[in-house]
């Protein structure tokens, strides 16, 4: 069941313009409203402790009491905090265009929240990294792969600085995933009019060439003359140089299918692509 809804995920981190471009762009598309959700940390909203049993230590009742107002004062600021961030990211979205936005402030665990609420949406955009990690390129954010392992919907990860996507690169080995996101491709308007690539990474062989070609001819189905690329080696490596290229400005591919996309989407080398990856990814489950 569709929902014709996006959910955007946002925090404090220098990623979440990117995600709110990303964001508009894509609701903008598919005529898509647009959730976007902050989620504090629990310990962001801490409400206001019961400290007498501290008297015992000799504590004074009076700094007892600031205390207790210090830790309301955080959690109040908190809060603000985080409607101020909604705030800015629904001016920005509704500045890209006319794209219909919401807004949801919430308090525990990110991916918990997510996994409760995904059913609202058709797609979930995140931003590569978080407030909580660096810039550096060793960094993602913490709870991304936790969301890609427990999302059931398509997960847009968004790079640091956007750019309107013209050309698409799709991962393709022939398995579930990677013909769902083919069919995808050839069904949403999210893709409509742009250029797109299959990237095969391993020994070409006739099984391959039948794979591609009816890949192929589902997206020329779908209006789309798919170019196709073959490219020795293991999956993680050609992906990564192939998108270091410029060439491309969106990598499509395919998480949990039996195949050897599958072991390194969700192993340790899901983290080594997406570190080194630098245009957005679209993960479909």
């Amino acid at each position: 069941m569709t929902t014709n809804t996006l959910i955007a995920l946002v925090d404090g981190s220098a990623y979440a313009e990117s995600v709110c471009h990303h964001a508009a762009w894509i609701a903008g598309r598919n005529d898509w409203t647009v959730k976007i959700y902050h989620v504090m940390g629990r310990r962001d909203a801490v409400e206001k402790q019961d400290l007498s049993g501290a008297i015992r230590l000799g504590a004074r009742t009076a700094l007892l009491e600031q205390l207790s107002e210090l830790d309301a004062t955080r959690a109040k600021l908190a809060h603000e905090h985080g409607r101020a961030i909604l705030e800015d990211a629904k001016a920005i979205i509704e500045g890209d265009g006319k794209v219909a936005v919401e807004t949801r402030l919430r308090q525990g665990d990110l991916v918990e929240t997510i996994t409760a609420k995904e059913e609202t949406g058709d797609m979930i955009v995140i931003g590569k990294r978080g407030e909580a990690a660096g810039l550096a390129m060793e960094h993602l954010g913490s709870n991304l792969e936790r969301i890609v392992r427990a999302s059931h919907k398509p997960v847009f990860i968004a790079n640091r600085a956007f750019k309107p996507v013209e050309r698409v690169l799709v991962a393709f080995d022939g398995g579930a995933s990677s013909l769902k996101a083919i069919d995808y491709i050839a069904r949403s308007p999210l893709f409509s009019g742009l250029k797109v690539t299959l990237v095969f990474a391993g020994k070409d062989t006739s099984d391959l060439k039948k794979s591609l070609s009816d890949a192929a001819a589902t997206l020329k189905a779908g209006g789309f003359e798919a170019e196709t690329l073959v490219q020795p080696g293991e999956p993680e490596k050609v992906l990564a140089q192939v998108t270091s290229e410029g060439a491309h400005d969106l990598l499509v591919m395919g998480a949990y299918g039996h195949s050897r996309v599958r072991s390194f989407i969700i192993g340790s080398t899901t983290t080594e692509m997406l570190r080194s990856c630098r245009v957005p990814v679209l993960i479909m489950r």
